[in-house]
């Protein structure tokens, strides 16, 4: 397949959402009574770009496209982390800023990571699969069935993982973040339509993955 602008496009802005949300979910906010992450305003959209790759490229597009945003992520990681104990200047001092902000610990990156990818697999194979199902109709019901899946898998791991008995910590908390990040995608679905439907008619393709292997490790189509 020959690589359009539009598709580096697309992909470049799902793995900025990625990474930016690796980043700004250190800051919690207040939504009335509800404590959410800051990247409750990003981490979406990657769904929804992760969707439109998938609706449009196809799932082993997709998979490419979600191993390649997680490498990006653990090069970002990693970076972040040499530039921590490397020694600062004498007169610096936002050595404590820094790492409260970029220093992540290990068990938030395994929750991070985890859920993560696996949300975002489970978000493309169900997109992938319904769209086979239903011939290719009903994109809303695809969109928003795909999320409930893979944002409830991501926020569990994530939630389960970065929380678990620690003071604080109550299964209700998957609710909130999960219920957030769904509501903000389905409120976003007339904007999936417009950007699949002009994807489509651009790269003159609409991909169906009758015959892709699901493996999310494999090679092969």
């Amino acid at each position: 397949m020959k690589y359009s602008h539009r598709f580096l496009i697309v992909v470049t802005i799902f793995i900025t959402c990625i990474i930016t949300a690796n980043v700004i979910a250190v800051k919690l906010i207040a939504v009335g009574p509800i404590v959410l992450p800051a990247a409750i305003i990003v981490f979406p959209i990657s769904y929804i770009f992760g969707d439109v790759i998938t609706e449009v490229y196809g799932y082993r597009r997709a998979r490419q496209v979600i191993w390649l945003a997680y490498l990006c992520n653990l090069v970002f990681v990693l970076f972040a982390w040499l530039a921590q104990i490397m020694p600062g200047a004498d007169f610096w001092e936002g050595q404590a800023a820094y790492e409260a902000i970029l220093g992540y610990t290990p068990r938030l990156l395994l929750a991070s990571f985890a859920g993560g990818i696996a949300g975002e697999f489970v978000n493309s194979f169900v997109l992938s699969r319904l769209k086979v199902l239903t011939g290719g109709r009903w994109l809303w019901l695809r969109t928003i069935s795909s999320t409930i899946a893979g944002q409830g898998v991501d926020t569990a791991l994530f939630i389960l993982i970065a929380f678990w008995a620690t003071p604080g910590f109550t299964p209700v908390m998957i609710v909130y973040h999960w219920g957030a990040k769904t509501a903000i995608e389905a409120l976003a679905t007339p904007l999936t339509y417009r950007a699949v439907g002009w994807l489509k008619k651009r790269e003159e393709m609409d991909t169906y993955d009758h015959s892709t292997s699901y493996n999310p490790f494999s090679l092969k189509g």
